[in-house]
């Protein structure tokens, strides 16, 4: 993959958001992860959304951000917080997710809270489903919103369920929850580009998983009732680039054990 022109750049987003690319592009990381800065215009302080890897030199970007009040994690994949606790030792700035085990002088934070930080109130919305501890983060300032998704929603494509951490059925219904926010709401996500309409992209993914597990319903009677996963996934998945097979598993795994629940 190609360096994309935003590598090192930091990137106003909306008047509260600006978000740091960090150079670790793949296929699962699309161009890389989307450290988010937020802070009220007329802040001196900002909140550090998902550092990132334990990578020193987008970790010392991120630092030139500061000073920060906060650094918040939206799930404990890597990729997001890896590099939280180097960030915050530099930063003198307390870390907050959804897993307590993630948190550095500070507490867990809950669905429904809203945490005040550098002149916003972030709501926490509680959306488990590509993890357990997946959360997202609804931000609004002097008439402007916008929903921090995490891994929940990615900008381009669809999110892995991350069995058996992750969970289909908990996926939906986090899926609902964002269907129903206001249309032209922007999603501000951990990988990929900003969406225009975060509720229209959250209705596309529901759309999407319907049809994937009507794919995986005829896979299963074309292989039977115990087919594995793998099996699912060469059938379901056979036009999909090979590369994406393991991911798609992961995914095939959380829709046999969704169906079968629902059997």
């Amino acid at each position: 993959m190609t360096a994309h022109p935003w590598y090192g750049e930091l990137r106003q987003v909306t008047p509260f958001a600006s978000v740091l690319l960090e150079r670790n592009p793949s296929s699962m990381t699309l161009e890389g992860t989307n450290t988010w800065v937020l802070r009220a215009p007329d802040s001196a302080h900002c909140v550090i959304v998902d550092p990132g890897y334990h990578d020193l030199e987008h970790l010392e970007l991120v630092a030139d951000c500061g000073p920060a009040e906060l650094v918040l994690l939206t799930h404990h994949h890597g990729d997001h917080s890896e590099g939280a606790g180097w960030l915050a030792d530099q930063m003198g700035a307390p870390v907050r997710a959804f897993d307590s085990a993630l948190c550095q002088d500070a507490t867990a934070v809950q669905h429904e809270d809203v945490v005040r930080a550098a002149g916003l109130d972030l709501r926490v919305l509680h959306t488990p489903g590509h993890t357990a501890d997946s959360i997202c983060l609804d931000v609004s300032h002097a008439g402007e919103r916008a929903v921090l998704t995490g891994d929940t929603v990615l900008g381009r494509g669809t999110t892995v369920i991350a069995h058996p951490d992750g969970q289909l059925g908990a996926y939906l219904d986090s899926m609902r929850v964002l269907v129903d926010l206001p249309a032209g709401v922007r999603g501000l996500p951990g990988h990929g580009p900003e969406m225009a309409d975060l509720a229209e992209t959250a209705r596309y993914y529901l759309r999407h998983r319907e049809e994937r597990l009507d794919q995986v319903r005829d896979a299963l009677r074309q292989l039977g009732a115990s087919a594995t996963p793998r099996q699912v996934v060469e059938l379901v998945y056979a036009d999909v680039d090979q590369a994406l097979w393991g991911p798609a598993e992961w995914s095939v795994r959380a829709q046999l054990d969704y169906l079968r629940a629902e059997a």
